[in-house]
């Protein structure tokens, strides 16, 4: 199990709010100073403006921090996702994690994304490089679940956020039951409701590791069996406060309470043998 942040665990401090936004660089440095094994560069619009050379350069830096380092974007598109394959391989990341847009459902069928997927398997085997697609609200998991089946290919498996699927009305232990045995890859959050004030709905949004709805004994018992041991990457919701500096602030406590219950529990699991 190696554990690490991603890009939503640092969201306020490459923000455009920040006073000195971190460019990919210091996020790196940022991950290894918490001592983390792996760095998920994950939906960062400056990704597909990054040359050869920066990437290389990239992959370089991370190697030299002890970072592996997995690529994260959206969609399926084939071409689009050749593109990142290539880009992944030039970062020496071994995952690449995408969403099944509900538009590309209604476009080509759950056929066709399987269809679509299945087709890429070459390239991700030349590459040597893991799709995971996420759970999340606009594709539902049952769904998920049904074209990676379809594929039936060890290259294309499921990221796991149990938080994404709330809004769509499913629960999170039914998601985690049902991704399980698919899951390679993990995005660790916890999430709550809080009323609104007058009393009038709620919001829903992340919470700090521990204070709001997540299982996290749960999914991590039915995640890592079977052999199964996907990468471990924080992420975070943290609504706006006051003020960027209060924003970051919380953001980074609850990077440190994520990083800490996951260490903890890994120190006292033993993961179970096929």
């Amino acid at each position: 199990m190696k554990i690490g942040i991603g890009s939503y665990a640092l969201f306020w401090e490459w923000n455009e709010r920040a006073p000195e936004p971190l460019d990919i660089p210091q996020m790196l440095d940022r991950a290894a100073q918490l001592g983390c094994e792996v760095f998920q560069i994950c939906d960062d619009p400056r990704v597909p403006y990054l040359s050869a050379a920066e990437l290389t350069a990239i992959k370089t830096q991370a190697s030299s921090l002890g970072l592996d380092l997995e690529l994260g974007t959206r969609g399926t598109n084939p071409a689009h996702l050749r593109e990142f394959v290539a880009k992944a391989r030039l970062l020496g990341a071994r995952t690449l994690r995408s969403m099944v847009q509900r538009v590309e459902v209604d476009e080509r069928g759950l056929d066709g994304v399987a269809g679509d997927l299945s087709a890429l398997i070459p390239d991700l085997d030349g590459a040597d490089i893991t799709l995971a697609l996420e759970t999340y609200e606009q594709v539902s998991t049952g769904e998920l679940v049904g074209i990676v089946s379809s594929v039936d290919s060890p290259r294309v498996g499921i990221c796991l956020d149990p938080a994404n699927c709330v809004s769509a009305l499913e629960n999170p232990a039914d998601v985690i039951e049902s991704t399980a045995p698919f899951v390679t890859n993990l995005h660790v959050k916890d999430f709550a409701f809080t009323r609104n004030e007058g009393w009038v709905g709620f919001l829903y949004a992340g919470a700090r590791m521990g204070a709001g709805l997540l299982d996290l004994d749960a999914e991590l018992s039915a995640v890592y069996t079977d052999g199964r041991d996907p990468s471990a990457i924080v992420e975070h919701w943290v609504p706006w406060h006051d003020t960027i500096e209060q924003t970051i602030a919380i953001e980074r406590d609850w990077t440190n309470a994520s990083l800490t219950a996951l260490r903890k529990w890994r120190d006292d699991h033993t993961y179970k043998e096929k």
